[in-house]
C-alpha cells in the first residue's frame, strides 16, 4: 500500500515537471511571436478609405500621400489618416487626420493608414507606381473618364515607336487623366499621382 502511494505521489511530481517545461515552451513560442508581429512595419493600404473619426483635414499641395501619413505621426491626437488624390472637378489632394481607427473600405480615390504605416506602393509586373519618366515624349493625350493606367500602356504596346509610357492621374497634370508616350526610356523619378513602365 506505502508502495502505491510512493509512485503516486512520484508520478504526480513527474507530471507536474513535464506540465511546467510544456508550459514554459507554449509561453516562449507566444513571445517570440509577438516579437516577431511587432518587428513587422504597418503599412498603409492602397486604393482604401476609412470613412469617418476625422477632426482635421489639410490640403496636400505636393499630392503626395506620405506628406499625410507624416502629418499624422507629428500629431499626437492622429491614430490614423486617410489621403485623398485630386478630384476631376479640380479639387486638391487632401490629407483627413482622425482621432480613432475606422474600419477600412475600399475606394480607388484614396489611400489610408494607421499611426506609424509607411506608403507601401502596390508592386505590379511592368508597371512602376508613383514614378515619372520626364522627358523623351512621342506624344501625350487626355485619357477618357473611366480609363486608367491600363489604357495607357495598351497605348503605348500598339505603338512601334513607343518605348516607355507614363500615366498622370487626374488632377497631377489637368483634371483629367493624361498618357504620355515616350520614344526614349528616360530614368525614373519619384513623383506621387504618375505611373509608368517600359515596355520594349
Amino acid at each position: 500500500m506505502g508502495k502505491g502511494r510512493l509512485s503516486g505521489a512520484v508520478m504526480a511530481k513527474v507530471l507536474a515537471k513535464v506540465l511546467a517545461k510544456v508550459l514554459a515552451s507554449v509561453v516562449a513560442c507566444a513571445a517570440l511571436l509577438l516579437l516577431a508581429f511587432a518587428s513587422v512595419p504597418a503599412r498603409a493600404q492602397t486604393a482604401f478609405d476609412r470613412p469617418g473619426g476625422d477632426y482635421f483635414s489639410s490640403p496636400v499641395a505636393s499630392g503626395d500621400p506620405e506628406d499625410c501619413a507624416l502629418l499624422c505621426e507629428r500629431d499626437r491626437r492622429c491614430r490614423s489618416w486617410s489621403f485623398s488624390y485630386p478630384d476631376v472637378e479640380g479639387g486638391s489632394a487632401v490629407c483627413w487626420l482622425k482621432n480613432t481607427v475606422p474600419a477600412r473600405v475600399p475606394g480607388s480615390c484614396c489611400i489610408s493608414g494607421v499611426r506609424g504605416a509607411g506608403v507601401i506602393e502596390p508592386r505590379v509586373e511592368g508597371v512602376e507606381t508613383s514614378i515619372d519618366r520626364p522627358g523623351g515624349d512621342l506624344r501625350n493625350f487626355e485619357l477618357k473618364d473611366g480609363e486608367s493606367v491600363e489604357a495607357c500602356k495598351a497605348a503605348c504596346t500598339a505603338d512601334n515607336k513607343c518605348r516607355a509610357f507614363t500615366y498622370a492621374r487626374p488632377g497631377y497634370t489637368g483634371r483629367e487623366a493624361r498618357c504620355f508616350l515616350k520614344k526614349e526610356i528616360k530614368p525614373p523619378r519619384r513623383k506621387a499621382g504618375f505611373t509608368s513602365g517600359v515596355v520594349r
